[in-house]
């Protein structure tokens, strides 16, 4: 049974994040948040990442040595990330010595088993925070082929992983239920730690309506000109070729333009907005800052996010939601998690359909409106920061009940 008040003294946390930790997408605003809400809650966080990536104001951060043939951004599967991840193990030891830890917390699969190795040297409870199947998403991320040979070795590592932590934090109901039922993970080790909005960063009314015509017109969409809008990663698998295609479709009967925020691969899909006919009415920004995103998300009229992974986070949709966004979504199991009832659904790999769904809310203000208010309150309801801090002080609790000593 979990002491309660074990839950709420204040612990060392080390945090072990595999990735370029800060950089302006998905899972660094879980860990982001996460670390900043346990340190205003008076918990000792330091966290372990790589080289690459920015210090975020507020945060303890120690990275990985430098390699100076690798100083970019790390995003999905590469062999050097083995290295890195060798580099991270090393200093997540020596941040482990030097922090005496009362409780290790590592993301992701890769950050799991480092801290399985650092936790075990420490003589203290590791919690793995997970946001998807390892051996799922080489797949949809386009690592490997469907059947490839080392898909049956990545699965049993995966499954392995799973059972060494002292307890799973998993980012949906979905996710818990999938280590549950697919890989056999005991219940009792199981803890939903939900993907999270600050809402009062993210909020209607960021900008004035001179303000946001005026940013508007400035990326040269008209007063009357309908504004769709997409921020995350620039890949396959987050369905940006769906959208581009889908778009050129909606373009041939409305009068809509379509901003894209985010990175890599920039250049790419801006060719193949200009090879579709539709390079004037799409704007692509790169990155936008985390912190800045509110005031760009306050140009659009509606929003969309077409991943196609069926097991990991979309944190992309509760800043939509905050913002009062009706929100065009794949139907997976996250995103109705996410949505609920307000959510506007299109099967997966379908253009007309999201062609038609973009076309009927340019049409319909009136039920743009209530569908963002919807969102809005649901975003504020179910998914404030306060809600994730106090399952991970619970979670803490459980394994660590010991308080740790006053300086």
């Amino acid at each position: 049974m979990q002491d309660t008040d074990a839950a709420a003294r204040p612990k060392r946390v080390l945090m072990i994040a595999p990735t370029s930790f800060f950089a302006d997408y998905g899972c660094h605003v879980r860990i982001y948040e996460q670390a900043r809400g346990l340190t205003a809650r008076g918990h000792k966080v330091l966290l372990c990442t790589y080289h690459s990536g920015r210090d975020v104001p507020g945060l303890s951060i120690v990275r990985t040595p430098a390699l100076p043939w690798r100083r970019r951004i790390e995003i999905g599967a590469s062999w050097h990330r083995l290295l890195l991840d060798f580099l991270l193990l090393c200093t997540a030891w020596r941040a482990a010595r030097r922090h005496r830890p009362d409780v290790i917390h590592a993301f992701l699969h890769e950050g799991a088993l480092i801290g399985t190795l650092i936790a075990r040297l420490a003589g203290v409870p590791l919690l793995a925070d997970l946001q998807g199947s390892l051996s799922s998403e080489v797949v949809e991320h386009g690592t490997f082929p469907p059947g490839h040979r080392v898909l049956g070795l990545l699965r049993r590592l995966e499954s392995w992983v799973d059972r060494q932590p002292a307890r799973l934090l998993a980012n949906t109901h979905h996710t818990a239920r999938w280590l549950m039922e697919d890989f056999g993970i005991a219940p009792a080790k199981v803890r939903v730690v939900p993907d999270v909005v600050d809402t009062e960063r993210f909020a209607p009314g960021r900008l004035s309506a001179e303000e946001r015509q005026g940013r508007r017109q400035a990326l040269g969409i008209p007063p009357d000109g309908f504004l769709l809008v997409y921020v995350g990663l620039l890949a396959p698998y987050q369905g940006i070729d769906l959208l581009l295609h889908s778009f050129a479709q909606v373009a041939q009967q409305i009068d809509a333009y379509l901003l894209v925020m985010g990175f890599p691969h920039m250049q790419r899909y801006q060719r193949q907005a200009e090879a579709l006919g539709i390079g004037r009415r799409v704007t692509f920004t790169g990155p936008i800052s985390y912190f800045e995103l509110p005031a760009w998300l306050a140009l659009g009229d509606a929003a969309v996010s077409l991943k196609l992974s069926q097991t990991e986070g979309n944190v992309k949709l509760l800043n939509y939601m905050a913002m009062g966004l009706p929100v065009v979504a794949l139907d997976t199991p996250v995103g109705r998690e996410y949505l609920g009832e307000a959510g506007v659904f299109i099967p997966q790999g379908d253009s007309q359909a999201l062609a038609e769904v973009v076309c009927r809310l340019a049409r319909e203000p009136a039920e743009r409106w209530a569908l963002g208010r919807r969102l809005r309150e649901r975003a504020v309801v179910e998914f404030p920061l306060s809600r994730a801090i106090d399952a991970m002080e619970s979670a803490y609790g459980e394994v660590c009940p010991d308080p740790m000593p006053m300086l």
